[in-house]
């Protein structure tokens, strides 16, 4: 006996179009043949579920099964040859409803031939710019071999004078259908490998592909304030499509080659410079050039520490396709002095002996708390 085509789907007698097919989704997903290959049990549930679904999304055929059940269907009823009992799937029936519900799962959505055409290749280049054309722009040319329109038979890939002839095998759909037990399966046409039409006389530049491998220039605008990692791309510029069909598109990925001065973050910039130890001591100045070419002052406070930052507003990387502009960062490294004459070991030896702590409070700060520290420990 028949199970009830509701308990089938597991959803209520009022249960709507949206409720039905969520419903037949699931069951159709974890009980498909495909995902249970050998399991009989799970084969014939998918049957039930698809009949159960087949009858109810229909208004008509479930206001028979409302009133009269399953005879509503059988000996000659109103449904026969619809469903699993009639001897296969009705036009638009399951067919539809498998691309439908399993699209994703099976990689998205077919796409049908179109007289042959199809979309060329996109492609990548990698170019590499420092980071002075990164703050200023540029437009580089840059050649790219890819595959162009043959244009001796203008990507029809046929000999001039010719066109290429309808695929007898899937009537130019570029696909051909099979039934396999209870579904029908649909694949791409083996005869004309999907494009719908067959070249009987191919173009002797390009051997029937309508297309053929050239070297092209092409120029690239580089805008000021461009990150590393950036993509630009060049629609159309890719590789051309076949027999005439939309040409992929060309992707520039650009890398910014590391600076021998400057370091780099987002639209700022950081420089460290070495001064030497008196100007960090009794103060002093220096020059930097930045980005732009510009000589820029630095003044450096009496008793400046090693690390201490100057920023420079606006004297970093100007912001992609903004106003704004960043900051330019100066970290000190005081350097100790090496190489030492008699003289100058003299002249320090003295400074140290006349040093106080005021002189240097950090160091002297950190030892008597380091002092105070253990002499505490030791009384525990």
């Amino acid at each position: 006996m028949k199970a009830d085509f509701y308990e089938t789907l597991g959803v209520q007698k009022g249960a709507d179009e949206k409720e039905l097919k969520a419903a037949f989704r699931k069951l159709a997903m974890q009980y498909h043949p495909d995902r249970n290959p050998g399991d009989a049990d799970c084969e014939h549930k998918f049957k039930e579920i698809n009949e159960a679904y087949e009858t109810l999304k229909d208004p008509q055929k479930r206001a028979a099964y409302d009133r009269f059940g399953h005879a509503a269907f059988e000996n000659g009823g109103m449904g026969g040859g619809h469903g699993f009992g009639g001897g296969g799937f009705a036009a638009g029936g399951f067919a539809d409803i498998f691309e439908d519900i399993f699209g994703d799962m099976m990689g998205g959505r077919r796409q049908r031939s179109s007289g042959g055409r199809e979309r060329g290749a996109d492609l990548r280049y990698n170019m590499e710019i420092t980071l002075e054309e990164a703050f200023s722009g540029k437009t580089a040319q840059i050649r790219v071999p890819a595959s162009v329109t043959c244009t001796e038979c203008s990507g029809s890939g046929a000999k001039p004078g010719t066109q290429p002839t309808t695929c007898a095998t899937c009537s130019g759909s570029g696909r051909v259908r099979a039934t396999q037990g209870f579904f029908s399966v649909e694949r791409t046409c083996p005869t004309c490998q999907g494009r719908g039409q067959i070249v009987k006389d191919p173009c002797q530049k390009c051997s029937g592909h309508g297309r053929v491998i050239e070297e092209r220039s092409l120029s690239v605008n580089i805008p000021a304030g461009i990150d590393d990692g950036t993509r630009i791309r060049l629609a159309g510029e890719g590789e051309a499509g076949a027999r005439g069909g939309p040409a992929g598109d060309l992707y520039i990925f650009l890398s910014v080659k590391p600076h021998e001065l400057f370091q780099r973050d987002g639209a700022d910039l950081y420089c460290k410079v070495p001064i030497s130890m008196t100007t960090a001591a009794l103060g002093g100045q220096f020059e930097v050039t930045t980005l732009d070419g510009t000589q820029t002052r630095v003044k450096v406070p009496e008793g400046s520490q090693n690390g201490r930052q100057f920023r420079l507003k606006g004297k970093g990387m100007p912001v992609l396709r903004q106003p704004a502009v960043g900051d330019l960062y100066i970290q000190v490294s005081v350097e100790t002095p090496q190489n030492l004459t008699r003289r100058q070991r003299e002249l320090l030896e003295e400074f140290e002996k006349l040093s106080s702590q005021e002189n240097s409070p950090q160091s002297s700060g950190f030892f008597s708390r380091m002092k105070d520290f253990f002499e505490s420990f030791g009384e525990r």
